[in-house]
């Protein structure tokens, strides 16, 4: 098996242990280029400070267009997606993915894209589903996967994602990484070999991913519009045709996994309710205030017909209400 020399990891929360493990088992030698994304949104991130002293390999933010170099270790920034081109890294400020930015998707889609069979991905750590429609797309191009072990998560959610989406090579808990990278790197061969696919719409997914402007027509190529509306932007969705997981994009540049847009659809639905409960809410506070009015004006008629529409709407409440609690855990 060919030598691999680009790894791309997606991580998130309760993943920071587990990186500072994997790089300080890596060799000082290692003939490979490590690109790491953790959700840290906006923050400012000390990463690759801590990554530096926990291993033998140099760690840092890669700047706009730098070359990647083998036996280093680059972090995407806060707030920037990174992606590969041309052995060059972009950093871009489009629409979040799964709801973050940096987000793993567009850095595993591209490496993907750019380096097919020569890309080992790695999924760690995490909450909802990032990362796992770009391992799907890593092991479509004969990518390596790695996938840590569920059990040994502290959030699982990502991993079983990644598990359930692409399958993997190589599943491992935090102690034996190092060891598992090493072997993906120097060829170990697939655990189930996943034959190139000639769709061009992953490819083509990678290329819009990195437009700051995409046209509808442009995602009629790669997918079909869905009568679901994006949770960021309300714009129309399109399913995309490659179904491995099941996800969404709409042509401001947001995309989702099924699991965060259920995520979303949920919470925006628990919103809604609570929109509907401050407008009863509303109403009830009105009919008190038109009540009042009509007591001081002797009006008994008006009065009772006030009664009435309060009583009705602090039913309606209830019920509103009871549809939140039915919502929680």
């Amino acid at each position: 098996m060919a030598h691999r020399d680009i790894v791309v990891i997606g991580a998130s929360r309760g993943a920071l242990a587990v990186l500072r493990k994997l790089v300080a088992g890596l060799a000082p030698d290692l003939g490979a280029s490590v690109c790491i994304v953790l959700h840290i949104g906006r923050h400012h991130s000390i990463l690759p400070e801590l990554l530096s002293r926990a291993g033998p390999l140099k760690a840092s933010h890669p700047q706009q267009g730098e070359r990647m170099e083998r036996g280093r270790i680059y972090i995407a920034p806060p707030d920037r997606h990174m992606v590969v081109r041309d052995g060059q890294f972009r950093l871009l400020d489009t629409a979040a993915e799964n709801f973050a930015r940096p987000a793993a998707d567009p850095l595993f889609r591209s490496a993907a894209a750019e380096y097919r069979k020569r890309v080992v991905g790695v999924v760690l750590s995490g909450d909802l589903d990032d990362g796992a429609a770009g391992l799907a797309a890593i092991r479509a191009r004969g990518g390596y996967a790695v996938v840590q072990r569920p059990d040994d998560s502290e959030a699982p959610s990502m991993p079983r994602s990644a598990l359930a989406a692409a399958g993997a090579d190589a599943v491992a808990g935090p102690d034996d990484l190092p060891q598992v990278l090493h072997a993906a790197v120097q060829g170990a061969a697939p655990r189930e070999e996943h034959p190139m696919t000639n769709r061009p719409d992953l490819d083509r997914e990678a290329q819009l991913g990195e437009s700051l402007t995409v046209l509808p027509e442009q995602l009629d190529e790669i997918g079909e519009r869905s009568a679901l509306t994006c949770p960021s932007c309300n714009g129309v969705l399109w399913r995309m045709y490659d179904e491995r997981p099941l996800r969404y994009r709409c042509h401001t540049g947001h995309a989702f996994s099924s699991l965060t847009l259920e995520e979303a659809t949920e919470q925006s639905a628990e919103d809604a309710v609570w929109g509907a409960i401050r407008a009863v809410h509303e109403r009830i506070i009105f009919a008190r205030e038109r009540q009042r009015w009509a007591e001081r004006a002797g009006n008994d008629v008006e009065k009772a017909v006030e009664q009435a529409r309060i009583d009705e709407n602090e039913k309606l409440a209830e019920i509103l209400r009871s549809a939140t609690r039915a919502q929680e855990p």
